[in-house]
């Protein structure tokens, strides 16, 4: 039987991680896996025949290039590719930098677009093809205190939603994924910031690496236009992005709520936060 060929970024820690165990684990695919931290994927994942593991900053074009050509004399074709890397960045405006600027949106944002520019070119030769863009809830309302990051994923929402509609005419489906707060290492790290993370916070108890994973062996074989995880979450999020007043109204309340979740994960995880020297 023919396996199907899968690129993943961002597989060496948290979301990409989980997943791409769980396609290897299932038998049936051949994967590439990427990501910037080369040491930390070859921690993880072992080279095989149908594993190939590859060093890749998602900003760098070449690169993207390179490792599409190297797939393609490898397993001849690419089926799906997942868009996962990316970074937070908590932070007020006023309290970052031109560096966080770029750093956000040429991760988060154009990563995500020349990834999905270097899948489609192959995909519509093939005349098949799905790509997954993971974007977030917070691509779908603003969050204060992580505009940046809102903005970066605003962007990847918006921009795989057009080509998803322009690429299915040719073969190819495209899937964006808005997921809340999940429970990796980028959790932990907003841990620090307590006001500017506040909203992240405000919901129900965070999702898992398992939660992403059936969602994307869901996006696989539906595949939908979009995701929002959880589904009432994203309802609740549209909403407010429907209405902004709204935001208004409420930001003062989740933050709050959100605070006081912050302090019950320090208490919970005393080693995970305190790192980056924030005091709040």
């Amino acid at each position: 039987m023919h396996k199907k060929v899968a690129l993943i970024t961002g597989a060496a820690s948290g979301i990409g991680k989980q997943f791409a165990h769980a396609l290897i684990k299932k038998g049936s695919y051949q994967v590439a896996l990427t990501d910037i931290n080369e040491e930390e994927l070859k921690e993880h994942f072992q080279p095989q025949d149908d594993v190939v593991l590859y060093k890749l900053d998602v900003r760098d074009v070449e690169r993207w290039r390179e490792v599409i050509a190297d797939v393609l004399a490898r397993y001849n074709g690419l089926d799906y590719l997942f868009n996962i890397a990316g970074l937070v960045a908590p932070g007020f405006l006023l309290n970052t930098s031109t560096d966080d600027v770029d750093r956000i949106i040429d991760i988060n944002t154009k990563g995500v677009i020349h990834g999905t520019r270097f899948g489609a070119e192959v995909m519509v030769k093939q005349g098949h093809g799905h790509i997954i863009n993971v974007a977030s809830l917070a691509g779908v309302t603003p969050v204060p205190g992580l505009s940046l990051y809102t903005a970066s994923k605003f962007a990847v929402r918006g921009f795989s939603l057009a080509e998803a509609l322009t690429l299915r005419e040719k073969g190819v489906a495209v899937t964006v994924i808005c997921p809340d707060l999940v429970d990796t290492p980028m959790l932990d790290l907003q841990l620090d910031y307590l006001e500017e993370s506040a909203l992240v916070f405000s919901g129900p108890k965070p999702l898992t690496v398992v939660d992403l994973e059936k969602a994307f062996f869901k996006a696989m074989q539906k595949k939908p236009l979009e995701m929002t995880l959880p589904p009432l979450r994203g309802v609740l999020s549209k909403i407010g992005s429907a209405f902004p007043s709204l935001l208004v109204l409420l930001a003062k309340p989740l933050s709050l709520k959100g605070q006081r979740s912050i302090k019950k994960f320090r208490q919970q995880r005393p080693d995970k936060w305190g790192k980056t020297g924030s005091s709040s």
